[in-house]
């Protein structure tokens, strides 16, 4: 089985998250009170790119493939998380569930690490 499919769908969820990123900007710069909406902004483009860089450092090799993906999805899921609770919050004045956005902010810590391991282990030929 190739990979192509996962680092196409990834690219598609880097894309939303970039776009909803955007929005939550947008909105947190035009509506009192919005102060939870730029961290959740933040935290999507910021990790819409590191989906983006995961996907071309797995395609050219430079980190393993199993390393890169799964990086990479912990980017989109811990994100969600970290962005959804706050926008939650924002917008129907509760949490996604109790301490949404610490677990999404430790499982982006440990996609970064992921990556790193990806990039400094073997790969074998």
């Amino acid at each position: 089985m190739t990979m192509f499919p996962l680092l196409r769908i990834l690219v598609i969820l880097a894309g939303i998250m970039g776009a909803d990123g955007v929005i939550l900007a947008a909105v947190a710069t035009h509506q009192a009170d919005a102060t939870r909406l730029m961290p959740a902004s933040s935290m999507l483009l910021f990790h819409a790119t590191a989906v983006l860089t995961a996907v071309a450092l797995t395609e050219r090799g430079i980190v393993t493939a199993k390393g890169g993906i799964i990086a990479a999805f912990g980017f989109v899921i811990a994100s969600a998380l970290f962005a959804g609770d706050l926008s939650l919050r924002h917008f129907a004045g509760h949490a996604l569930f109790p301490m949404a956005a610490p677990t999404g902010g430790t499982l982006l810590i440990v996609s970064w690490l992921v990556l790193a391991v990806a990039a400094a282990w073997p790969r074998r030929n």
